[in-house]
């Protein structure tokens, strides 16, 4: 909401007037990638779907940890920045009722599909804690793409 929030009100004109902000947004979210791919390949490298023992947080700590994975998430900058501008046209009528609407839509599909993937995220790992080759190999999948991702957001024009 955040994101799509600063993109709706202008962040994006910003990064337009002033191209060197975006740049670092993006040359960051890249490092990022290519951090977290390396995390999943490097040799004691340990993969999301891993089983293992947390912590008991209280609900107010993994919220606040939940709001600001988000809110530094700069995937989620860069398609709002990037990805939104181009549905939104002046000539359909205000523009920040549009970003909002497709920030909207696009939030309630995201939340569907998440709660999906937290649903079937217990299976998921049971499947790979049992199955360790393919544990190996979704470490490396991601990695890879990781990789691939940052090279593309790294070497992307901006348009």
């Amino acid at each position: 909401i955040v994101h799509m929030l600063a993109a709706a009100f202008g962040l994006t004109a910003l990064f337009l007037a002033v191209p060197v902000a975006y740049d670092v947004i993006k040359y960051l979210g890249a490092a990022y990638l290519l951090w977290m791919a390396w995390n999943a390949v490097k040799p004691d490298g340990v993969s999301p779907f891993q089983a293992r023992k947390l912590p008991q947080d209280s609900a107010q700590t993994l919220f606040k940890m939940g709001f600001l994975t988000n809110l530094l998430n700069p995937k989620v900058a860069v398609f709002y920045i990037s990805l939104f501008p181009q549905f939104i046209h002046a000539e359909h009528g205000n523009v920040l009722l549009q970003s909002v609407t497709l920030g909207v839509t696009q939030i309630l599909v995201s939340f569907a599909v998440n709660s999906l993937i937290i649903f079937s995220a217990g299976a998921i790992a049971s499947f790979f804690a049992s199955n360790p080759r393919w544990m190996q190999a979704q470490r490396y999948i991601m990695g890879m793409t990781l990789s691939g991702l940052a090279l593309r957001l790294a070497i992307d024009q901006r348009k």
